[in-house]
């Protein structure tokens, strides 16, 4: 028996045949002769020697092709490795292969764009059959492996909505994929987007639920109920909603776009499921924000709402200092009439004692707004006469006063008037300042806002302009959204306790198409009368300008 060992003053490659050179795996030529149909069995090569049939008739051909690889392995040469084949397009009469393995339950296209292993945002895909997301289909791409590993055959990519068989890499055009499509990426006509609010519309998922398109359940992933409503409320815009829907946004800023597939997917006639998941659009506001908006920590609605409305009005080509510049402004911004007066006290010396005089000059100046904010009168500190607390109520006409030009605003030895002004904006979100903050102690206003759903006269909040609206005449506005605020206590089994209150946030929406209202919170949703609306603690209201009838059509109440 020689001696294998060599001496360490020898280098490795010095001493031949005592180590066999790198092997590689190999792949056999599959037998010219086979037809395409008898050449691949469910879509996947057949190699020689894979048959057991095939394999008894040539055994000796097959050893001796092992033998003279073995030589040529021993003489140091690398055998050729062949790449996989790949076919152009599915083999005649197998066009619907692998299709029957698709799991519609599980997929769930709300979720970022990730492959779950690299976590790369690019070229990714969607496994039919398990729903996990995946880079890439080429021959060293993770969802080529996942194919092999786990016999999933069927992806989808997230950009294209075009759909592939792996390993073989050619692409399906099948009609029974459109579902699926349309619920990754759901499409509407112009007629369909009118249609929305005139006719009324039932849908079932796969189950067989009914649900409303419009009118579905959202996610709340930890914390995120403030975005919840909020993009609940704003995706009932019509005008924002109808935006969104049709236009093209596939170069817009990363905001805007996922903004308009979100809104895409609440008002899904064809979804797999009654809810949505808002986790997409959470991540990129997360990180637009620099993580003041998270779905781990509850914010407040109106905060994140100013943020969302400037944010979109920039991801939309708006401006700071060019008004109407975008679509957001179009539909939500104001003009707003300000007079102040200085305040300076004087000493009395009569009744010995100080006298506040307003200055003789009024200045006057014109500000824009999103948004108006109301002031709640301040709560009551005793109990009544049964010695029970009571709920105070004001009517919303009374804290809109604020804006007629005469109620006056001190703040900062300055008294200040507010009046609308002409042109007013199609839609007006109010906002009904319920918390206030202190060097020790947050507040909340529970005072209840009493209101009619239907017809608000904002003609007396309204400066006066003949050009713009004959002066006597109402401007009449609906309520299309109210978000309000319910305080749970963290001990529920003591009723009398004073542990903290933890704020939840619902909605309250109106259906345009049957004239009914809906209640959301989270993923239930249920109907509400619209006699108890205002029972609840109102936060944020967004109301909508009633179009004004053709002549010879009346005026008035409708």
């Amino acid at each position: 028996m020689s001696n294998l060992k060599r001496p360490a003053e020898e280098a490795f490659d010095a001493v031949e045949g005592l180590s066999p050179s790198s092997k590689k795996s190999r792949i056999d030529d599959y037998d010219k002769s086979l037809t395409p149909a008898s050449a691949t069995a469910n879509g996947a090569e057949i190699r020689e020697g894979s048959n057991e049939e095939k394999a008894e008739q040539t055994n000796g051909e097959n050893n001796s092709n092992d033998e003279e690889d073995d030589d040529l392995e021993e003489a140091g040469e690398e055998v050729v490795v062949k790449a996989p084949i790949r076919q152009a397009a599915p083999t005649e009469g197998y066009d619907d292969l692998y299709l029957d393995t698709i799991d519609r339950n599980v997929l769930d296209f709300d979720f970022e764009k990730l492959c779950s292993i690299s976590l790369s945002n690019i070229n990714v895909y969607a496994c039919l059959v398990c729903g996990k997301y995946f880079q890439g289909r080429g021959p060293k791409s993770h969802a080529y492996f996942h194919a092999l590993d786990e016999g999933h055959h069927v992806y989808i990519n997230m950009s294209t909505q075009k759909v592939y068989v792996l390993p073989e890499g050619y692409e399906v055009k099948s009609k029974s994929l459109d579902d699926i499509k349309y619920v990754s990426d759901p499409r509407y006509t112009r007629q369909e987007v009118l249609d929305l609010d005139r006719k009324p519309h039932v849908s079932r998922t796969l189950l067989g639920k009914e649900y409303v398109p419009g009118f579905v359940g959202m996610n709340n992933i930890k914390e995120n109920d403030y975005l919840n409503v909020i993009v609940q409320a704003l995706s009932h815009v019509s005008t924002l909603r109808n935006f969104f829907l049709l236009e093209d946004f596939s170069n817009a800023p990363e905001l805007v776009k996922r903004t308009s597939i979100l809104f895409r997917k609440i008002w899904n006639p064809r979804a797999f499921k009654s809810h949505v998941s808002p986790h997409e659009l959470l991540q990129e506001i997360s990180l637009r924000s620099n993580k003041k908006f998270t779905l781990t920590q509850q914010s407040d609605p109106v905060e994140f709402l100013s943020w969302f409305l400037n944010h979109l009005h920039l991801g939309l080509g708006g401006s700071k200092t060019k008004p109407h510049s975008s679509v957001i402004q179009h539909i939500f911004q104001g003009k707003l009439k300000v007079e102040s007066q200085a305040i300076t006290a004087r000493a009395d010396q009569v009744h010995d004692r100080l006298r506040f005089e307003e200055a003789a000059d009024v200045q006057s100046s014109v500000s824009r707004f999103l948004l108006l904010t109301l002031d709640l009168p301040p709560a009551p500190l005793f109990q009544d006469e049964q010695e029970r607390n009571i709920i105070p109520q004001v009517p919303l006409t009374t804290i809109l006063a604020k804006y007629n030009g005469v109620t006056a605003q001190e703040l900062n030895a300055q008294r200040k008037r507010y009046r609308l002004q002409h042109p007013l904006p199609p839609f007006l979100v109010f906002h009904i300042k319920r918390f206030s903050k202190n060097k020790f102690v947050s507040e909340r206003n529970p005072t209840i806002v009493t209101f009619d759903a239907r017809n608000l006269d904002v003609s007396p909040y309204v400066e006066p302009d003949p050009k713009s609206h004959q002066h006597g005449e109402p401007i009449w506005y609906d309520l299309v959204a109210n978000v309000v605020h319910e305080a749970v206590r963290n001990k529920e089994d003591v009723a009398d306790s004073v542990g903290e209150e933890r704020k939840t946030w619902k909605v309250q929406l109106r259906d345009k198409a049957t004239d009914e209202w809906v209640v959301a919170q989270d993923l239930f949703v249920d109907k509400v009368r619209s006699e108890l609306l205002y029972l609840s603690e109102s936060y944020l209201q967004i109301w909508e300008r009633r179009r004004e009838p053709p002549p010879g059509k009346g005026k008035g109440k409708a």
